[in-house]
């Protein structure tokens, strides 16, 4: 039991790889291509990548941010919430040792607990009790997770409808949903208008899905695309495998679009559908000392 304490949360682990990850896609990536190269740096298959916690969301997602929350706190990565991952010039020549990532865990750690005791009612994120733990990162955009809540537990059918909402808000017209269970995992059919003269037809398939969905999955929805359309588009609440989002746009058959739960979420930001922004303030202190 020592020895598990002294390791600290399994998160812990992925401090170096998110990193390193970085480092290889050049500085900067979204989350999934972040989540796609730490999977194929520590060779973790679409078994371990598909494993849930007791919301349904993905454990490996959950655990790789963790970690980036956890390297935004101690400066290594920014802290934009524009859904793209960036090292700080802190992080660019660093290489993150276990007993480092480690010391950066207590000390961001106990900075939360000093909060903690000084700001009554602010308990700051949650640590899990344990590895198997059901946990969100808490962070100031607590309605990204409220509103994944929301989709999760729509009915099938609601969903369907409401992603039928979200492509004809993002410019695809006479968008169909087929609602047959017998269509091969075909959801529904819209037309994206290019330009006057180019139009595509999309097909697409919704999942209101809590795991990860494998590459095997992408293969039988391009199966069920043949013969009808070169456009598809798979709308999720998970995440996708690595393998996936590779099955996704291999060379020689036609691509398919994936949009994960946090791009989702994203469309749903960017299109203000559902959504009702506000504006706050923070005190500029500074400004009223010489008036004191």
């Amino acid at each position: 039991m020592a020895k598990k304490e002294a390791q600290g949360p399994q998160f812990v682990r992925y401090f170096g790889p998110v990193i390193e990850a970085l480092k290889k896609l050049g500085g900067s990536g979204r989350p999934d291509e972040v989540r796609d190269q730490i999977a194929v740096m520590l060779n973790i298959g679409e078994e371990e990548q598909s494993k849930t916690l007791i919301s349904g969301e993905s454990r490996f997602s959950n655990q790789v941010a963790w970690a980036r929350f956890y390297l935004v706190k101690a400066e290594y990565l920014d802290s934009s919430t524009r859904g793209v991952w960036s090292l700080t010039d802190k992080a660019r020549n660093e290489t993150l040792s276990q007993s480092q990532a480690l010391s950066i865990f207590k000390t961001i750690h106990q900075l939360f607990n000093i909060e903690k005791d000084s700001n009554l009612g602010d308990a700051g994120p949650i640590l899990p009790p344990n590895d198997n733990a059901d946990v969100i990162v808490a962070d100031s955009e607590d309605y990204r997770s409220t509103l994944m809540n929301i989709l999760r537990t729509l009915p099938p059918e609601g969903f369907e409808r409401l992603c039928q909402r979200l492509l004809r808000e993002s410019g695809f017209e006479r968008v169909t949903v087929t609602g047959k269970s017998s269509d091969g995992g075909i959801d529904g059919i819209g037309i994206l208008q290019m330009n006057p003269f180019v139009s595509f037809k999309v097909l697409f398939q919704c999942k209101r899905y809590t795991g990860a969905v494998s590459a095997s999955q992408i293969r039988d929805f391009r199966g069920a695309m043949m013969g009808r359309t070169d456009k598809g588009i798979i709308m999720t609440t998970g995440s996708f495998t690595a393998d996936a989002n590779k099955e996704a746009i291999r060379d020689g058959v036609p691509p398919i679009e994936l949009v994960d739960g946090e791009k989702l979420i994203d469309m749903f930001e960017s299109l203000e559908l559902g959504l009702k922004p506000k504006k706050s303030y923070n005190i500029d202190n500074g400004f009223f000392e010489e008036f004191r």
